[in-house]
Order: C-alpha cells, then sequence, then structure tokens
C-alpha cells in the first residue's frame, strides 16, 4: 500500500483536517512515513495571513528537490484561493481541495495511486457542513491515534479532542479572507457533533474543544437540524465524561445572554475565553466591518466576568489597519489594560487578496505597524506575566498531556511530598528522575510543570489536583495538592 505524510499550516481546524485525513488513509492501509520517503505528501494550508501563503510555496520547491517521485496533495485555504493554478508551475501537484474539498481527500488519494497521470480538483463550495466519520472505531484498541504528524513532541495526543461544529463565516470583515476561502456559513448536525463528541469521550479524552470559524453563530444559518449555540453547549455538557470544555472562536457580535448564562451554569465550561477585539479604536472596528464599539465589548466582558468571576480572556489584535493614527493604537493599548487581557495573537495589517480592505488606499508603513506592533507587545508581556504571578498559591486541576524536562527539583518549595521523598520514590521504581516531570494545562490553559512520583503512576490524560507555586516568564510550575 501506498505511502503519506502530512504537513500543516494555520489553525486548529486545519490540524483537526489533517488529523482526519492521516487517521483515514491509516485505515485503508497506507503507512505514515517521513517525507524524504513518502509516495502522498498532504499539504494543509492558510491564507489568513500573508507568511503561511509563502511558506506553502515555497515547501512546494522543498518537497520537489528532496522526495521529486512524490505526488502532492494541496488542501485547505490557498488551494481554495490559487485553485488549478497551483499546477502550472507545479507538476508533482496531483490533488486540489478547497476548504470543503478535504472531505474528499481519501477518495482521490486512491483514485490518483491507481492513475498515474491523473489530475484532481474539488473547489466548489458545498451548502451543507462537508461532513465525515471521525473514523475512531477502526481505533479502539490502538492506545495512539494517527494525527497527521510523525514529530516526536507529540503532546496533547489523546489528551484533548477537537470536533469541528461549523465552517465558513457570513461576517465578510473588511481585512478578512475566510469567507472567501472558507465559503459561507454551514453548521453541523447536532446528531452528528453529540455522536462525535462521545466517541471521544468513550475513548477516554475528558477535555473537547468546540471549533468553528465562527463558533458561536453556529445554528443561525439553519442547516440541518442545527438548534442554537447554546442549547448545543447543554446537549454536549450532558455527556458522560466530560471534565472540560472549550469554544474556538467566539464573535463579539454573536454572544446572547443566554450563551453568557451557560458559563454561570455550566461548571465544565472552561473559564478561558478567546475573544477577538482586533482593534480598540471605534473608528478602526468601524472600517473593519466589526458590528460592535469598544464600550459595546466591554459590556460583554463585564457581563462574562459577572457570570464567572474567575474567567480569563485572550484575544486578537491588528495594528496598522489602513488609516488607524496614533491615538487610534493608543485605543488599543487602552482596551488591552481594561479588558486585561492574559494572551493575544497580534500581527501588522496586510492586505488579502479581495477583501475590502486591500482596496484602502490610506495605507500605514510596515515602520510603523512594526513600531506598534513590538510596543503592543511589550504591553502584552506585562499582563501575561501579571496574570502567571496572580495565579500563585491557587489550587487548580491540571490535565497531563506528556512528560517534561522541567521543573528542576530546586526550582519548587514548600512541597507537600518533600523532595528526598520524591527522590527516594523515584529510585525505587528505577526511574531516571526527569522522568517524574510532567507538563499539563490547568482550568484555564495555563502551561504548568510539576513533578509527581513514579510511585503514583500517573498517565497522559489524567487530571490532578495542583497548587501553583511559582510563576515563570510564560508558564506555571506547581506541585500535587494532597
Amino acid at each position: 500500500m501506498p505511502s503519506f505524510h502530512c504537513i500543516t499550516y494555520g489553525c486548529q481546524m486545519n490540524v483537526n483536517d489533517s488529523a482526519w485525513v492521516a487517521r483515514t488513509l491509516v485505515r485503508m492501509g497506507w503507512t505514515e512515513c517521513e517525507m524524504e520517503q513518502a509516495d502522498f505528501i498532504f499539504i494543509n494550508t492558510c491564507s489568513v495571513r500573508e507568511k503561511p501563503q509563502h511558506k506553502v510555496l515555497s515547501m512546494l520547491g522543498i518537497i520537489r528537490d528532496v522526495n521529486p517521485n512524490a505526488s502532492v496533495a494541496v488542501a485547505g485555504c490557498v488551494a481554495q484561493q490559487m485553485g488549478e493554478k497551483l499546477w502550472e508551475k507545479n507538476a508533482h501537484v496531483r490533488l486540489v481541495l478547497g476548504s470543503d474539498g478535504i472531505a474528499h481527500a481519501p477518495e482521490a488519494f486512491e483514485r490518483i495511486a491507481k492513475n498515474p497521470k491523473l489530475r484532481l480538483s474539488y473547489l466548489k463550495f458545498t451548502k451543507e457542513f462537508p461532513d465525515r466519520k471521525p473514523e475512531l472505531e477502526f481505533f479502539k484498541n490502538v492506545q495512539s491515534l494517527p494525527i497527521g504528524t510523525l514529530e516526536q513532541n507529540t503532546k496533547g495526543n489523546d489528551t484533548r479532542a477537537f470536533v469541528n461544529i461549523m465552517q465558513g463565516c457570513n461576517n465578510f470583515c473588511a481585512y478578512c479572507i475566510v469567507p472567501y476561502t472558507r465559503g459561507r456559513q454551514k453548521s453541523r448536525s447536532i446528531k452528528s457533533i453529540l455522536e462525535e463528541c462521545q466517541e471521544w469521550l468513550d475513548r477516554g479524552i475528558c477535555d473537547l474543544t468546540l471549533l468553528g470559524q465562527n463558533v458561536n453563530a453556529y445554528g443561525k444559518d439553519n442547516a440541518g437540524d442545527a438548534p442554537h449555540f447554546t442549547e448545543l453547549l447543554y446537549e454536549v455538557a450532558k455527556l458522560s465524561g466530560l471534565k472540560r470544555l472549550h469554544i474556538v472562536t467566539p464573535h463579539p457580535r454573536d454572544f446572547c445572554d443566554a450563551t453568557i448564562n451557560a458559563y454561570k451554569e455550566l461548571s465544565v465550561l472552561a473559564p478561558r475565553i478567546h475573544l477577538p477585539l482586533q482593534a480598540g479604536s471605534n473608528a478602526v472596528l468601524e472600517k473593519m466591518g466589526r458590528g460592535y464599539t469598544n464600550k459595546d465589548f466591554m459590556l460583554l466582558v463585564d457581563k462574562l466576568r459577572n457570570a464567572r468571576p474567575d474567567l480569563a480572556l485572550s484575544t486578537d489584535l491588528i495594528v496598522g489597519f489602513p488609516g488607524e493614527t496614533e491615538e487610534d493604537f493608543q485605543e488599543t493599548l487602552r482596551m488591552m489594560k481594561e479588558a486585561n487581557f492574559i494572551s493575544s495573537f497580534s500581527f501588522v495589517y496586510s492586505d488579502r487578496p479581495g477583501t475590502k480592505a486591500s482596496k484602502m488606499t490610506d495605507k500605514i508603513s510596515q515602520q510603523v505597524g512594526l513600531d506598534r506592533l513590538n510596543r503592543l507587545m511589550a504591553l502584552q508581556n506585562e499582563l501575561g506575566e501579571a496574570w502567571l504571578k496572580s495565579r500563585v498559591g491557587v489550587k487548580t486541576e491540571v490535565l497531563l498531556e506528556a512528560l517534561s524536562a522541567r521543573p528542576k527539583y530546586s526550582e519548587i518549595t514548600d512541597h507537600n511530598l518533600a523532595i528526598d521523598e520524591v527522590k527516594t520514590l523515584s529510585q525505587q521504581n528505577n526511574s531516571e528522575l526527569e522522568h517524574t516531570s510532567w507538563q499539563g494545562h490547568d482550568t484555564w490553559g495555563n502551561t504548568v510543570n510539576l513533578i509527581l512520583p513514579n510511585a503514583l503512576q500517573y498517565k497522559a490524560g489524567d487530571i490532578v489536583p495542583v497548587k501553583i507555586v511559582t510563576a515563570k516568564k510564560h508558564s506555571l510550575l506547581g506541585e500535587l495538592d494532597k
């Protein structure tokens, strides 16, 4: 049977899509291997930012050099955007799959494997969510699932799961290419969502994330039997075995009081929301077409924190949007402080083809944009470090994900279990001392490193009671809370 290799750029939805393709191909009898030996190479792409698109075109050149006999499939946003033009200078590209076309990847791979001269493209948007089976049943007795990467560091594999609930977007924000590369919003049927969630939970996963480009607009397109987003949250929360539930990525405009109240009533909803602000100036927000003012945003933040006082927020921010003044930028800094974001994904604006903003003439120079980004990131570092310091002394639960080289024994003080006792237990189990070090994420999504005696026999996927004892620059150190 043929062999394959996956390369993924972009968002968690792309990562999830590639994992599904890998599982499906393995179920079909294909073998996952390194890029240099693969018969087929699957590249899942992103064009939300300019740099990932360049990476894809560069990767095609690298593949041509290191594995000239491989057949290549280009999928995702860049494939949707460039289409069959990818064939013009890339003879090794045999398959082009748009965002909705990824569902056809396995059957297309089989057809091309049988016909060396065949080229295929799937670029049309579908009217309904391009659903597919999660392909978990085949791996029922397999401890570790194929995840579309052969990297040694597979943290998160079989400890957390991501479930697509919708795809596409109807907002057409001025800077965003998603509606053009992902299509209009399509919601998945609730039956299919709940079945996949339960399959993950039956496999032992206890931490689920519901995915969508505009996740809290789920159901508004009235596709299939999709209910309101809040109804979906309550249905998923009922599933046996669920300990944590996350949503990525919501739009501030689509939060309603019912969804906000869910954060008060549903204990499984993690107290961490990624809430994209994009800009702090009302003038810029209006040009972006975001549909809210900075006052509207803060009213939402206040409502969410009233419902869940321990809530932590992260965000997306764009600086240097066409026409942005220094005063506009200062409004963004002010909003960052007021909302107290613990982290952010921040970028200098860049034109994306076909968007409204790309046609705006009042562009900001790259030098000014980079200066503003540096100042924004300096503030974000301060806010992030302050947040981590505030966690010291807090008792929480950590989902163990992988063995870690950290922390060092000397970095943790005031142990409930003395250092000498930890060393003794480790020696009794004939294990190296570093094998008692674990990394995971707490209830708020912070990275936590901690030491666990091997005698307790914890494993990846377990949730452990932890007390935070030290704040590092980007992570936390904890100890077992007895």
